[in-house]
């Protein structure tokens, strides 16, 4: 471990609201990538006749355990959880007993149903349990910012790096490229394109690749036009070393500050992004678990306050932590903090 790298940690580490921010959000993050543990309508194990199962990971028709059909097994049916739990026989479930898309027919009020002792934050208008598709969709927005922003980062490094060392007229063709296509009406483009294709988390992840790339090449290609100026740059090239040696040792580690400082901004690009195709009913198809699906669920049932109190929540506890997360690592990147 560098010394620079050191000191940019306890630097990060000084910004208490940062550090802890980081770890909150890194501990929802872990927990929700275990979902089919926390929320599902299968079994964890069932122990029948001396023998294990494991629904989550194989499905098992009805006649494994008494049924009498060929179809995959309904835990949630009464008869079955009778013969599950007698004559010694054992079956765990997850704390709790609904996943994104099981839909309860067992409600006593009319969906959307309040919280209580079964949906700990009610249900939605198909009877669905908020909190298991919350959570859900909490991963699935989450791992599709992270991917995003990542994939958007190659992409704007290579075509910054291209721009700022080549120079001349790749600089040029490039430059007006991205002017022009920057000049697009982004939200319009995507939701007319969303509309044209099978919506997909694919095709989603496609479309809003076409943009996540521009603002970071643009710090990419002056970071280069800069640093391929520099004494070590010159002096490396006067000694021998190939073009493609003086990129990624030499000019390449020097340029990553921004690539580094924005990412937690991308990500909530990312995440902002999918949730606003997913409210306008251009995103994920149902009956995927959906941020923005939700939303748009509490807009239409203003009264069910449960559903727009809780996904607004999840929204903002989440941007705001990668906001803090960002502020954090700007500051421990900044030069002048680190001389």
């Amino acid at each position: 471990m560098s010394a620079l790298f050191q000191r940019r940690l306890r630097i990060f580490k000084a910004d208490r609201r940062g550090y802890y921010s980081t770890w909150i959000l890194g501990a929802m993050i872990f927990v929700s990538l275990f979902a089919e543990l926390i929320c599902n309508t299968k079994p964890i194990y069932v122990l029948y006749k001396g023998e294990y199962y494991f629904p989550l990971l194989k499905s098992y028709p009805e006649t494994t355990f008494g049924g009498i059909f060929e179809t995959e097994t309904d835990y949630n049916d009464p008869t079955i959880l009778e013969e599950l739990r007698k004559d010694g026989n054992k079956v765990v479930f997850p704390p709790v007993r609904f996943d994104y898309a099981y839909i309860d027919t067992t409600l006593s009020l009319p969906a959307p149903s309040p919280p209580d002792s079964e949906h700990l934050l009610g249900t939605d208008d198909r009877a669905r349990d908020v909190f298991a598709r919350l959570l859900y969709g909490f991963r699935l927005s989450v791992l599709f910012g992270l991917a995003l922003a990542l994939f958007g980062s190659v992409i704007g490094i290579i075509i910054g790096a291209v721009q700022g060392f080549l120079g001349g007229w790749a600089d040029l063709v490039f430059q007006r490229f991205t002017e022009i296509w920057s000049s697009q009406n982004e939200l319009y483009l995507l939701i007319i394109l969303s509309s044209i294709f099978e919506p997909s988390l694919t095709v989603i992840f496609c479309l809003l690749s076409l943009f996540g790339w521009m603002g970071l090449a643009a710090y990419v290609r002056a970071e280069f036009l800069r640093a391929r100026q520099l004494d070590f740059v010159l002096t490396a090239t006067a000694l021998g070393a190939t073009k493609m040696r003086v990129v990624t040792k030499h000019i390449l580690p020097n340029t990553l500050t921004p690539v580094i400082t924005f990412l937690p901004f991308r990500i909530s690009a990312g995440i902002m992004g999918l949730t606003a195709l997913d409210f306008l009913a251009l995103g994920v198809p149902p009956p995927t678990a959906s941020l923005g699906e939700l939303l748009g669920q509490g807009k239409s049932h203003l009264q069910s306050w449960w559903i727009i109190f809780s996904v607004f929540a999840v929204l903002t506890v989440t941007i705001m932590l990668l906001n803090f997360i960002g502020e954090a690592m700007r500051r421990a990147m900044d030069p002048k903090a680190v001389a």
